[in-house]
């Protein structure tokens, strides 16, 4: 009885788990599985799933913890975009994968996004069209007189963007769609910026710099990735000059690390994330900025592997000198190929590639090496390939062919020569002067040759 009375006592007095519905009918999934998904930052994860009845009918739930952007998802994967902004929601439709069936016939938040769904993307496309004909009739002799139809396209722009900011100012100033909007306009129109409004390019990145990543409001809105890729992808793509855009850089990164200092977990998240942005772009300096600033940072904690892989750019950037390499001669895979240390070598530039058979990309890259090596070594540039290997066959008979120095010493990872370079992902590419200095980081095979045919022509 009293064990009754404890559970019936706990059930009044807690909280249920899940607290709102999304419920509705897709007349077309039947039987279906169903199931709708949340935001946390980068990732997604699962909140609640269900199957449709033999109507289509479903009803799956959701907590005050999945506050922001989530997404329905069934048998044809086709997600629908909702709000779980503690409201109950009620959706009817044919199916997810016929959008134009679909209606919202409860929750007012998702109507309002609903509606500014449907008539944002027209009220852009129309300023796209005015600002085509702006261009035309301010820039075009032929019609650079004509003041009034210029006067009548500034004041159909400025009614159009006061009509998307009049809706925005209606919605209850407490609402999450009020704040989500905004930001979703934000991140969706850089390409249409960059191309045809390109005077709103200053403004836009400014916008992007105030966001701020610990906000929970951003976190949860499934456009935490997207703002990072667009405000960085809109400096590259801004007009300005390479140098310009690493420094318009350097201002975004310093404001994104002050707010970044406030939050250890997403601070590590954004700038993991962030750092890999940039060196898939080849945008060198911009890395080595982060890295640099990140390893400085000290209100945060980093974790282990950032922190090994930021490293490299403190301990190996250009102008550095690199450690010399110590060789075992057993440990060679073609004895007309050994040498006692690297700083013995007499060319006049060294490639060093860290790579390894077990590497997709390395088995693309080292046999590009090996064509290219006779046209690189008439040029003065010596290579010398430093495999991550355990296995020694495995080892052989991937470099046995390779016309150029090949050594592993087996232990992989925890490799001397790997730790002394601070090497983190393979290939890893370094191209040394003869006193070892650091002048290259080569992103690819393709980088370092075209170094070679413009500075040693």
């Amino acid at each position: 009885m009293k064990k009754h009375l404890i559970a019936f006592l706990y059930l009044i007095t807690t909280p249920f788990i899940f607290s709102q519905s999304i419920s509705g009918n897709f007349s077309q999934l039947i039987n279906q599985p169903i199931k709708v998904e949340g935001f946390s930052g980068l990732k997604t994860y699962a909140v609640s799933s269900t199957t449709t009845d033999e109507k289509g009918n479903f009803k799956l739930n959701y907590s005050k913890s999945d506050y922001g952007v989530g997404y329905l998802i069934a048998s044809d994967n086709k997600p629908l975009f909702i709000l779980l902004s503690g409201e109950d929601i009620v959706i009817t439709g044919e199916a997810l994968n016929v959008p134009e069936t679909i209606k919202i016939a409860k929750g007012q938040e998702n109507l309002f996004f609903e509606e500014y769904a449907k008539e944002h993307p027209r009220r852009e496309q129309a300023l796209s069209a005015w600002g085509y004909l702006e261009k035309i009739y301010t820039l075009d002799s032929l019609f650079s007189l004509q003041q009034k139809p210029i006067t009548a396209i500034l004041e159909e722009k400025q009614r159009i963007k006061k009509e998307d900011k009049v809706f925005l100012s209606s919605l209850p100033s407490d609402s999450y769609v009020k704040w989500f909007l905004p930001i979703r306009k934000l991140v969706s129109s850089v390409s249409t910026i960059a191309q045809y409004r390109p005077e709103e390019i200053p403004e836009t990145i400014d916008a992007f710099r105030k966001l701020d990543y610990t906000d929970a409001r951003l976190y949860k809105s499934g456009l935490f990735k997207d703002a990072i890729d667009n405000h960085f992808w809109l400096l590259e793509n801004s007009g300005k000059s390479l140098d310009n855009v690493f420094e318009e850089m350097k201002l975004s990164i310093d404001g994104m690390l002050v707010k970044l200092a406030t939050n250890e977990k997403i601070f590590n998240e954004v700038t993991d994330y962030l750092f890999d942005l940039l060196e898939k772009h080849s945008l060198f300096q911009a890395s080595e900025y982060l890295a640099l600033k990140v390893l400085n940072e000290g209100s945060c904690t980093i974790n282990n592997d950032l922190a090994n892989q930021l490293e490299t750019y403190r301990a190996m950037k250009k102008g550095n000198i690199a450690p010399d390499m110590i060789f075992n001669p057993s440990f060679f895979v073609n004895p007309n190929k050994i040498v006692a240390k690297l700083s013995s070598l007499k060319s006049n530039y060294t490639v060093v590639v860290f790579g390894a058979s077990w590497c997709p990309k390395c088995k693309e890259e080292l046999p590009e090496i090996a064509k290219l090596y006779s046209k690189w070594k008439s040029k003065g540039v010596e290579v010398v390939f430093v495999a991550l290997e355990e296995d020694r066959t495995a080892f052989i008979n991937f470099a046995k062919g390779f016309p150029f120095i090949s050594y592993s010493d087996n232990k992989k990872w925890e490799s001397k020569i790997v730790k002394d370079y601070y090497v983190f992902s393979t290939p890893t590419i370094f191209l040394l002067d003869n006193k070892r200095e650091i002048i290259l980081r080569p992103n690819s095979v393709k980088q370092m040759d075209a170094w070679v045919d413009w500075y040693l022509k």
